[in-house]
């Protein structure tokens, strides 16, 4: 198995101590009380979306959402938000909503949580929640903007993988892409030897608690409940916003467009490259 160390869970953190032994090393740590006072944590239950908010109609994703070819991340089927809430409920699924943008249909929204005060940077227009039934996996990739996140759970627990930066050469990640497609749960050495290299860091969140993902760091997500959760996201640094944009910028042009014009082929192709490149590394 990798070699994963558990996530720290902290409590009471002050902005010095949080900078201190997390944001400047650049450490992963679960937040147990950053969203104590907000509204949201006891008010966003599953009857509430539904009875307030169930007619929205809402991009549901499967496991195809990385398949190559003209539907590259675009959602399976468009339903009412009530009928992928009562199927989370039911049982395992590998249904998801992802950067779901609910506080532009519901602004009001908005007043049930807050930014939080532990560093500078948080970025008010880009709230986004995620939903996903029990079973559900988020394959292992980084965030494209380079943002820092707060994941903060509502409902149900995810287990999340995280593995920093400088370990990208060693999980196989396909060029021109955040993304890698190696198996967290199940490593196969054989295929991809330069994965006994890696070292990072597992979490448990739970309901009412806060994970803190430094920018530019790696992370598998499966939801062992049904439940969902929102991101915030922080950006101190105006060197690292526009290297953020220049990211989002390059991936989407080369990405996109490669795989319009040559669907399985530019995978296989990326694949390829993956590999050399954890070849030389490892």
């Amino acid at each position: 198995m990798l070699f994963l160390k558990t996530v720290d869970r902290r409590e009471g953190l002050t902005r010095e101590t949080f900078a201190r032994e997390y944001l400047e090393p650049r450490t992963p740590v679960i937040l147990v009380d950053l969203m104590a006072h907000w509204p949201a944590k006891t008010k966003w239950t599953v009857d509430f979306f539904k009875e307030n908010h169930g007619h929205l109609s809402v991009p549901v994703f499967s496991d195809n959402v990385s398949k190559p070819g003209k539907k590259y991340m675009a959602p399976d089927k468009m339903v009412p938000f009530r009928e992928f809430l009562e199927a989370m409920e039911q049982g395992p699924t590998n249904l998801r909503m992802f950067l779901f943008n609910i506080f532009k249909h519901v602004p009001e929204l908005c007043k049930d949580f807050h930014m939080p005060t532990i560093m500078d940077g948080f970025i008010h227009d880009f709230p986004f929640m995620f939903f996903g039934g029990e079973g559900s996996k988020v394959a292992l990739h980084y965030d494209i903007d380079l943002s820092h996140v707060f994941l903060n759970q509502f409902h149900g627990r995810k287990r999340v993988v995280l593995f920093p930066p400088e370990q990208s050469k060693y999980i196989y990640q396909h060029p021109f892409t955040v993304a890698s497609y190696v198996d967290v749960n199940h490593p196969n050495y054989e295929k991809f030897p330069a994965l006994r290299n890696v070292q990072g860091f597992e979490a448990i969140l739970h309901p009412g608690e806060s994970l803190f993902m430094p920018s530019g760091y790696w992370h598998f997500v499966e939801y062992l409940d049904g439940g969902y959760s929102i991101s915030l996201r922080a950006n101190e640094s105006y060197v690292r916003r526009a290297r953020g944009l220049w990211n989002i910028a390059k991936h989407y042009m080369v990405d996109k467009g490669m795989n319009r014009l040559m669907g399985q082929e530019w995978r296989r192709m990326k694949e390829e490259l993956a590999k050399k490149r954890a070849e030389i590394a490892g």
